[in-house]
């Protein structure tokens, strides 16, 4: 008596890991970014903008607070000079075009002129570092002296700071592009990147306000 031969299952009917072809979605074909709220980027750089911003408000809550405890403000100094804080708004302000164009370029995967852009972008971050030593030395106060000149140069601090961290953000993301190679996620990185810029810009504004102009009042 023989043995009746089993048919073989058909394998093409099973995926790989044992689960029927018709239960497994293939995403092969799907990109591997995405920009804005598709992407986890935006969703991370979103909350260091909240956390951050959070900082900046407590830092200038406390400038009033300290203000409302001085008979006298500024305290033994005289408000700062107007000139180089002016400047720098002016730049910064117009720092936000080559950022929007990268963005822009970016978002579009045009390489040449999203890297051209950028390049505008960290020589205007430069320029704007530069002209914050001069802000510094015309603060016409020490950080040391009184509690005025703690809080100044704590806002100016901040505001360096996040200067500072964004111009190296953008200078390795121009040297990728210029010399790859280069995944198609760096597109998002540049996006991202003109986006928490846009938010260095507008927080700056009333900061300048603050360290410039609440002196004056």
């Amino acid at each position: 008596m023989t043995a009746e031969a089993t048919p073989a299952a058909d394998s093409s009917h099973w995926a790989p890991d044992g689960l029927p072809a018709s239960e497994v979605l293939d995403v092969r074909h799907l990109p591997t970014y995405a920009f804005s709220h598709r992407s986890i980027m935006w969703w991370a750089t979103l909350g260091l903008m909240v956390i951050e911003s959070t900082v900046f408000a407590l830092a200038v809550m406390m400038y009033f607070y300290l203000r409302s405890l001085s008979a006298t403000w500024p305290i033994n100094a005289i408000p700062p000079d107007l000139l180089w804080g002016t400047v720098n708004t002016v730049i910064l302000l117009l720092s936000a075009i080559p950022n929007h164009m990268a963005k822009r370029e970016a978002e579009r995967l045009n390489r040449v002129r999203a890297r051209n852009w950028l390049l505008v972008c960290l020589l205007s971050a430069i320029l704007f570092l530069a002209i914050r030593a001069f802000e510094f030395a015309t603060l016409n106060v020490s950080w040391t002296l009184n509690a005025y000149g703690s809080i100044v140069w704590l806002l100016l601090g901040l505001h360096t700071v996040h200067l500072i961290t964004d111009t190296i953000d953008t200078s390795v993301l121009t040297v990728l592009l210029y010399t790859g190679p280069l995944e198609g996620k760096r597109y998002v990185d540049v996006s991202e990147n003109a986006a928490y810029w846009y938010f260095v810009v507008v927080s700056w504004l009333p900061i300048y306000a603050v360290i410039y102009w609440a002196p004056r009042w």
